[in-house]
């Protein structure tokens, strides 16, 4: 199992999850963040006082998968989100020791296998 952290523009969200649920990911958690990379920094004025930009409003997503949606998920992501643009963003995969489905007690990769879906 891993889990899949993705850091994008905000305005790629909608055809990111568009792409994920043609790949049948379903289960994620999506947080609004801000953070600097590789974009230049932007000057703005405020009240008269000029302030340097530093932070920019991404989205992030942590996607729970089993070994296999790894590839799908990855793919669909920089499918989707990218523009060729700096600020596009990056992912990260993670290795998850244990999951737990709090309602049923389902453990690892039955946990994190969408409800109605055989985790065989």
């Amino acid at each position: 199992m891993k889990l899949v952290v993705a850091v994008i523009r905000p305005e790629s969200l909608n055809a990111v999850l568009e792409a994920l649920f043609r790949t049948n990911v379903a289960g994620l958690t999506i947080s609004r963040v801000q953070g600097h990379g590789g974009e230049i920094e932007r000057v703005e004025t405020y009240r008269g006082t000029t302030v340097k930009m530093e932070l920019t409003e991404k989205v992030r997503l942590d996607i729970g998968v089993s070994n296999h949606f790894v590839e799908p998920t990855v793919n669909a992501i920089m499918a989707a989100a990218r523009t060729g643009d700096v600020g596009d963003g990056k992912i990260f995969v993670l290795p998850v020791e244990r999951v737990y489905r709090i309602r049923t007690g389902e453990e690892d990769r039955a946990a994190v296998t969408p409800v109605g879906v055989p985790s065989d």
